[in-house]
């Protein structure tokens, strides 16, 4: 297995998307984390996977509709447990700020079932300003961003996530004008064709969320390139 991404940070052990989960993972080992973005009413790009806080915070409301300073008056880890009160949703500038350069970073835009508009270039400036360009997949189920983030910069990494099981996406991607280094499917539609096949388009394969042991060791031996878990430790 070539990349354990550590999906939310180290998710199962620490609240998702926040500090403490990413320090958690890297502490663990990890030399690959996911996150999800979004944009606050006052255009900071902020991590969190809803695009509300309720399930994640003690507070209500779409982080659309509220800034960032609303936003970090809500305590994001109490939630978890309470040795985590006091963690807040961080932007996507502290998560970068906190990790080494030979950290690979999967950065997910959310910009379903809202529309982020000019996240994508917000990504870009902020990866170079911490010099990660060499080190970042951008990845969404929103394909049309992806493709926005190609045209703004075309030496971005791009991975396109699958919710659908559908018939043969190397070929759609192919089609799509998405030149994509990576495809990331749910990890119960990956078999042997399906790997023979990405492989031969030339992408990577990240299949999500893999937290049993039987189906790291069954995506193992079918060589995929990476997987994202949330209980990285289990499997690094």
């Amino acid at each position: 297995m070539e990349i354990i991404f550590a999906h939310r940070g180290a998710s199962f052990e620490a609240p998702e998307n926040t500090l403490p989960a990413f320090e958690l993972a890297l502490k663990q080992g990890c030399k690959a984390i996911e996150l999800d973005v979004h944009l606050s009413k006052d255009g900071q790009i902020v991590v969190c996977h809803d695009d509300d806080i309720e399930r994640t915070t003690d507070g209500m409301g779409l982080i659309k509709e509220m800034t960032l300073e609303e936003l970090r008056q809500r305590d994001a880890g109490s939630w978890f447990s309470e040795e985590f009160e006091g963690s807040r949703i961080p932007t996507l500038g502290e998560v970068l700020a906190l990790c080494h350069q030979d950290i690979t970073i999967n950065i997910e835009i959310k910009n379903v079932p809202y529309f982020h508009q000019g996240i994508e270039a917000k990504v870009i400036e902020e990866i170079k300003k911490y010099d990660f360009m060499q080190n970042t997949i951008i990845s969404s189920f929103d394909h049309q961003a992806l493709l926005r983030t190609q045209h703004i910069d075309p030496d971005v990494k791009l991975g396109v996530l699958l919710a659908n099981h559908l018939i043969e996406p190397w070929k759609y991607i192919e089609y799509s004008g998405i030149k994509a280094y990576s495809i990331h499917p749910i990890c119960t539609f990956v078999d042997e064709a399906f790997m023979q096949a990405c492989h031969q388009a030339g992408f990577k394969v990240f299949p999500f969320t893999v937290d049993e042991r039987r189906m790291y060791q069954y995506l193992d031996e079918l060589k995929v390139d990476g997987i994202f878990t949330n209980i990285p430790a289990r499997f690094l």
